[in-house]
């Protein structure tokens, strides 16, 4: 699974699509279930989803209908107009029983007053990771739950770095040492997406963060530090100019191909890697400058339960929610969605069984909720930082310039 990211050109409501672990799905709409549009259905055993995956998530979805007693109907909505129908059908009371919404927008959706709180069903996010809790609060309530979630951490190409005498990086010395030396012929030694939108700031965040910059003002010396080295990267010819252009899909290309032997990306990537042919490849946390655990942003979806005012629906959906939220069926969506179970144990265990993701378990653990301290405008702080990227590594301003001019920047 991928995140979605939202066009950088859409409207300040419409921006708080903030991507990171969420992902993109498929325009089509599928229907399953004998109920037709959305809203609440009569008699209580009938529910509505919405969401933007595609049908591969629907096995999910019917293991919890059969164990709630519910007949579903399922509408999966393309990612990037999800929230302007959550919106309009907020408006038209036409919201679905269930709603899953990327993480950084339940929020504003909630406080739009179009959720309910889910300790109205008995549900809490008590064992689960505390990013995952705070992301899905608003003003001390819990609207959302997610069963599975996502960060990012650097991938590397086993044969290149052994080849080279390499080992994985802890630290940014490390890790520039290592691009430096990897970097050969058509191959860069290290790869991110630097793309002028909220794809481009998730994956500058952990640099941001680990160094103890806060998106509060980005024009700070830990923000300088951060941007800095990414530039040096790119001044050593480590890192490709084109990373202003990648996206995560693209930046994934560049390490299939061998020409990026390291990157950062995310676990939904797992499939396509694991189908390249011939590839060796493992996972470390993100380094940081100092080789302490990594800050990094969380992703992932969190279902909700709209205020359709049908009570017994509610109820229903509920239930719903809860179920698949259990520890049990966390694993069941992980191994489905290549993601992380939400709950600590879980996905502890998860890790030592399913190497390929130990090092998101590890790094979901001290990550952030990006709405963490800025909540519904969190938005505007994503643009000024992808900005201040964009200016730095286009040479149009110094890292701490770019940050200063981005910084002042009145989204």
């Amino acid at each position: 699974m991928k995140p979605r990211f939202p066009e950088h050109t859409r409207s300040r409501r419409l921006r708080s699509l903030v991507g990171a672990g969420a992902m993109v799905a498929t325009a089509a709409l599928v229907l399953t279930g004998c109920s037709s549009g959305g809203g609440s259905s009569a008699g209580g055993s009938k529910l509505t989803i919405e969401d933007y995956y595609t049908a591969t998530y629907n096995p999910n979805y019917n293991v919890c209908a059969k164990k709630v007693g519910a007949t579903l109907t399922i509408n999966h909505v393309a990612g990037a107009g999800l929230i302007a129908k959550v919106l309009q059908q907020a408006s038209s009371r036409t919201l679905p029983d269930v709603l899953m919404l990327d993480n950084p927008d339940v929020q504003q959706i909630a406080s739009s007053g179009a959720l309910s709180p889910l300790s109205d069903y008995g549900l809490s996010a008590d064992g689960d990771v505390p990013a995952v809790k705070a992301a899905n609060t608003y003003k001390g309530k819990l609207y959302g739950l997610q069963p599975v979630t996502n960060s990012i951490a650097l991938y590397y190409n086993k044969k290149l770095l052994q080849d080279a005498g390499v080992t994985p990086p802890k630290t940014w010395d490390e890790l520039r040492a290592a691009a430096k030396k990897l970097t050969t012929g058509k191959t860069y030694g290290f790869a991110m997406s630097n793309i002028n939108t909220y794809e481009g700031t998730w994956q500058f965040l952990p640099f941001l963060w680990s160094n103890g910059g806060d998106e509060k003002n980005i024009d700070s010396t830990e923000a300088t530090q951060a941007l800095s080295f990414v530039n040096d990267l790119q001044s050593d010819g480590s890192l490709s100019k084109s990373s202003i252009n990648w996206a995560q899909a693209d930046v994934n290309t560049q390490f299939i191909a061998g020409k990026a032997a390291m990157m950062i990306n995310g676990p939904w990537q797992l499939p396509t890697l694991n189908a390249a042919k011939g590839l060796e490849f493992d996972s470390v946390p993100i380094p940081t400058r100092t080789g302490s655990a990594p800050v990094a942003p969380l992703g992932g979806e969190a279902f909700t339960v709209p205020q359709t005012k049908n009570a017994a629906t509610m109820k229903l959906a509920g239930k719903f929610v809860g179920c698949l939220n259990a520890a049990k069926m966390q694993t069941v969506i992980a191994k489905n969605t290549g993601n992380v179970p939400t709950n600590i144990t879980a996905s502890e265990a998860w890790g030592k069984t399913h190497p390929q993701v130990s090092s998101f378990v590890t790094t979901v653990q001290t990550a952030r909720a990006r709405t963490g301290e800025l909540g519904p405008d969190w938005p505007k702080a994503a643009t000024k930082i992808y900005t201040a990227v964009q200016l730095a590594l286009t040479g149009k301003a110094s890292p701490a310039d770019a940050l200063k001019q981005a910084q002042s920047q009145n989204q």
